[in-house]
């Protein structure tokens, strides 16, 4: 054979002799594996030679030309046919048929077989080609799952950044708290010693003064006594001489009362009595309560959160984890206490904000879609200087009230009442009445400035 009709059976791509050829729209021919591996990776199907595009994705086997290539490659080895490809088990021939019955090669001799009696065969390519596609289709679900797959890996990867972020801004915020009740705590306890040093300085300086006083009260004494002595000691005459004056002196002196005094210790029970309790008291006056904490998990990414978890802002959006309790759609957060029983009241400040929502949602609640009639969300809302209603039981409608600052939200679950009044004037705006069933998340959200959950005030809260 000449070097130009080996040329004619030699593949472009793996320049070998071809291998199962196929031909494109072109003209142009390739081993079918080669073909199909370029292909992949271009992911593009055009002729790796002149570059067409081609509408098939599985190009048709040239018969003739296989059939050239398989004879040139006998004719130059006789082994290379017999080593290159499998042959039959029984028979050792070339497996050319597909049995579709048994679902396995055979060659000719196998078809004529009782074996394979009234059974359907296929030639080897166009059973390889038609099972490449119905293997292809049985691929595209995994493949559509790796993807999946990988999509969910990159949102648990993101997930697991976003939990080292919460954790250090959390534990900031909580080093943050302690320091400021440290500092509370450092300042009371250096003011009470203050106040013990200073009583202590007090009632020192008056015993010194009262010992200062009584030493010069006992020099006196002991000069009239060492003087009265003396004449005591001295002739009749010169005595009696002398005793009147003797006497005054004596008598000029008088005793001093008794000089312990009540109320000289340190009043220890003042400043020891009930300590941490008198403390608890002055530090409830610096502290407030919340009866809502938001949870940041359930808020939508164009919602900002206070440190303290009691008021919302609206933001430019971030990128957040979209885990399953965040609302995705309506910008929205839920409380992190939800009720199951029992009566629960809460006040919102809105404020001067142009848009926002109070209300309750049920666990169940749709959070990735546009809240429908099934969406599980009981509220009044502010939209466009209108306030309306929202709720999966009964129609959307318009409230007549007049501009609000606060709105306090009460909640009956065992009598399946939601109501919400004016706390500024005590009237209530609007009510509704449903048989609650699982659990309900109070809920708050805004889109324009900020809203805030009322705090309870200290007198409150010691009742609390």
């Amino acid at each position: 054979m000449t070097s130009a009709m080996r040329q004619d059976l030699t593949c472009s791509i793996c320049h070998e002799i071809f291998r199962d050829p196929v031909i494109l729209p072109c003209s142009h021919n390739f081993c079918n594996k080669c073909l199909d591996g370029w292909w992949r990776e271009k992911q593009i199907r055009e002729c790796p030679i002149c570059k067409s595009t081609s509408g098939r994705k599985h190009p048709l086997c040239n018969l003739a030309l296989k059939n050239l290539c398989e004879a040139f490659l006998l004719e130059r080895d006789p082994k290379a046919s017999t080593e290159s490809e499998p042959l039959c088990s029984l028979h050792s021939e070339k497996l050319k048929l597909f049995c579709l019955d048994h679902k396995k090669p055979v060659c000719v001799i196998c078809r004529d077989s009782k074996k394979h009696t009234n059974h359907k065969f296929r030639p080897i390519d166009e059973a390889a080609q038609d099972h490449r596609e119905e293997l292809q289709k049985s691929l595209k679900p995994v493949q559509e799952k790796l993807k999946l797959f990988q999509q969910i890996k990159g949102n648990f990867v993101e997930t697991a950044e976003h939990i080292k972020v919460q954790a250090q801004q959390t534990e900031s915020q909580i080093k943050e708290q302690f320091k400021k009740l440290h500092q509370f705590l450092q300042e009371e306890e250096e003011a009470r010693i203050k106040a013990l040093r200073e009583e202590e300085k007090q009632k020192t300086q008056k015993m010194k003064e009262k010992v200062d006083a009584l030493i010069r009260e006992i020099t006196a004494l002991s000069d009239t006594i060492r003087v009265t002595e003396k004449e005591l000691r001295a002739e009749d005459i010169s005595f009696l001489l002398n005793y009147k004056a003797a006497v005054e002196r004596v008598q000029q002196r008088p005793l001093m009362d008794d000089p312990l005094v009540s109320g000289a210790l340190i009043d220890v029970a003042k400043h020891l009595g009930s300590l941490t309790h008198n403390i608890w008291n002055k530090m409830k006056e610096k502290i407030s309560y919340s009866p809502m904490i938001l949870d940041p998990n359930t808020a939508h990414p164009d919602l900002a959160l206070s440190e303290d978890l009691t008021s919302v802002s609206f933001r430019e959006k971030k990128k957040l984890p979209d885990n399953p309790e965040r609302f995705s759609h309506f910008p929205v957060v839920l409380s992190s206490k939800g009720f199951t029983s029992g009566s629960h009241s809460w006040d919102v400040e809105v404020g001067d904000s142009s848009g926002w929502i109070v209300g309750v949602a049920k666990e169940s609640s749709t959070r990735k879609a546009r809240p429908s009639i099934k969406s599980g969300l009981w509220a009044v809302f502010l939209c466009k200087g209108k306030y309306k209603t929202l709720s999966p039981t009964d129609p959307s409608s318009y409230l007549l009230v007049k501009k609000m600052q606060k709105i306090r939200v009460h909640l009956d679950w065992n009598k399946g009442k939601l109501s919400f009044s004016d706390p500024d004037t005590n009237t209530n705006i609007h009510s509704f009445s449903h048989t609650f069933t699982e659990k309900m998340f109070p809920l708050i959200g805004t889109w324009d400035p900020s809203v805030k959950i009322l705090t309870v005030t200290s007198h409150d809260m010691a009742v609390c």
